[in-house]
């Protein structure tokens, strides 16, 4: 299984642009697979200039409704328009974050909605024998503080985003099981813990942001947070690849505890993934 980092926020592979967003494209012995768009058509750009023909993409998956996984999605369908593009129908929401001069909307384009190649979902999916999504449908553990400021309009109110537009990938291949989010706005923990609810046994990769990012210092609970996650990831016979959202600082902290079983993947860099890494 191949997968290669289209754009996300550091600087990887020379040459390639950089962005707040992510797209990673992915080679299975039975498809092409897109998930995710980046923030604008600047992805495209590094396809190209990595040698990926997105025309030849047959299948493609919406992380959750956010501009910086979306913003590539119009643009991927004027040069590709037979691939399946699946996301959750709750995607058009009115999502927005918090700002310090108030909520600022960080929801999709809604033309999205008139692509006829669209599957709007309304939770998961076995979309073959290789691939399906699923979403968190409950929590064991509490959301990561770093999710709580994401908010979601309803009637006119500002409501905690509960992310049942966020669902996940899973890509089996040759007894070979990964799992691709976008941010894990649910929680990383919730994610593996619903997995193992869903499909049972264990994952060979996890590639995903964990949101954990922060503009300005982290206070020291945030750090205890982040670390008794990292705690609990490190006992999954799993390797942990990471990006985006997840922030530097938090990514230090995390491999700290975690070592070789978490790496970053910056733009443009590639993985081979063939069993336990």
């Amino acid at each position: 299984m191949r997968i290669v980092n289209l754009i996300e926020n550091t600087a990887g592979k020379v040459g390639c642009i950089t962005e707040h967003g992510l797209s990673f494209y992915i080679e299975t012995a039975r498809h092409r697979i897109l998930s995710d768009f980046g923030p604008s058509d600047r992805m495209l750009e590094n396809a190209k200039k990595l040698g990926i023909e997105l025309s030849c993409v047959d299948t493609a998956v919406l992380s959750h409704g956010h501009y910086d996984h979306s913003g590539g999605l119009l643009s991927f369908a004027r040069i590709n328009d037979h691939a399946k593009i699946y996301m959750q129908k709750t995607a058009f929401g009115e999502y927005c974050a918090e700002h310090e001069d108030g909520l600022k909307y960080i929801g999709i384009d809604r033309r999205i909605r008139d692509l006829t190649q669209v599957e709007m979902l309304e939770g998961d999916l076995r979309i073959d024998e290789e691939l399906s999504v699923f979403r968190v449908d409950q929590r064991k553990y509490d959301l990561p503080a770093s999710n709580k400021r994401i908010r979601e309009m309803k009637n006119g109110v500002s409501i905690q985003d509960h992310f049942q537009h966020e669902h996940f990938l899973v890509i089996q291949e040759n007894g070979i099981r990964v799992l691709i989010s976008g941010c894990a706005h649910s929680g990383i923990l919730n994610i593996m813990d619903t997995f193992e609810r869903k499909y049972g046994g264990s994952l060979n990769a996890v590639i995903s942001g964990f949101h954990m990012m922060k503009k300005t210092e982290y206070t020291q609970p945030e750090i205890d947070e982040i670390r008794s996650i990292a705690s609990v990831l490190n006992d999954y016979k799993t390797a942990f690849y990471t990006c985006h959202c997840t922030g530097i600082p938090a990514y230090e902290e995390m491999k700290g505890i975690m070592g070789d079983k978490l790496k970053y993947i910056h733009t443009g860099e590639e993985l081979i993934i063939n069993g336990y890494t």
